[in-house]
């Protein structure tokens, strides 16, 4: 069985980052451009100045990532991106450059939901995971508290409107 290479693209807020993954359970790499030290001087992230990081880097840590992975673009089987929930013009960066990147090689293209891609990191992180099981997401802007009945089925049993839940001292 010929193993399948997907290169994911997440840009959904302040962190661009792509990763190269192997079966849908093994990272080949993992790059991430961290625009922490941009926003801190504002309190937060401004979505335009996050929008405009994205921009400069993107191309750069897909590459880094296809290096790091010891893959080609031909290698690719197919591209994943985060297609929401997210800062709509940083999720435009990664969209556009993945839609680009799709058509260029003529590799299919796979959007992904931000919340949903919390769930999937768990079967990178823990091989022989498989639904059912429960999933607390605790994530920037937001909290879930979601029943995974399978792999493409989930039930939100709670959440926060806006915020992620914090810790009070």
């Amino acid at each position: 069985m010929k193993d399948i290479i997907i290169l994911g693209i997440e840009t959904s807020c302040d962190e661009t980052s792509a990763a190269v993954v192997k079966n849908g359970r093994e990272t080949l790499s993992n790059i991430i451009n961290s625009q922490i030290k941009i926003h801190e001087q504002f309190g937060g992230v401004v979505p335009e100045i996050a929008s405009r990081s994205h921009i400069e880097v993107i191309n750069q840590v897909v590459k880094q990532a296809l290096k790091q992975a010891k893959t080609k673009f031909e290698d690719l089987d197919a591209i994943s991106v985060t297609c929401g929930p997210g800062l709509v013009g940083a999720l435009l960066v990664g969209v556009s450059y993945a839609k680009g990147l799709s058509f260029a090689l003529n590799k299919p293209l796979i959007g992904v939901n931000h919340i949903e891609g919390h769930i999937a990191a768990n079967y990178i992180t823990t091989k022989d995971l498989e639904p059912p099981f429960l999933c607390l997401i605790i994530s920037g802007g937001h909290t879930h508290l979601v029943h995974i009945k399978d792999y493409n089925k989930f039930e939100i049993l709670g959440k926060t409107r806006d915020d992620a839940i914090r810790r009070s001292i």
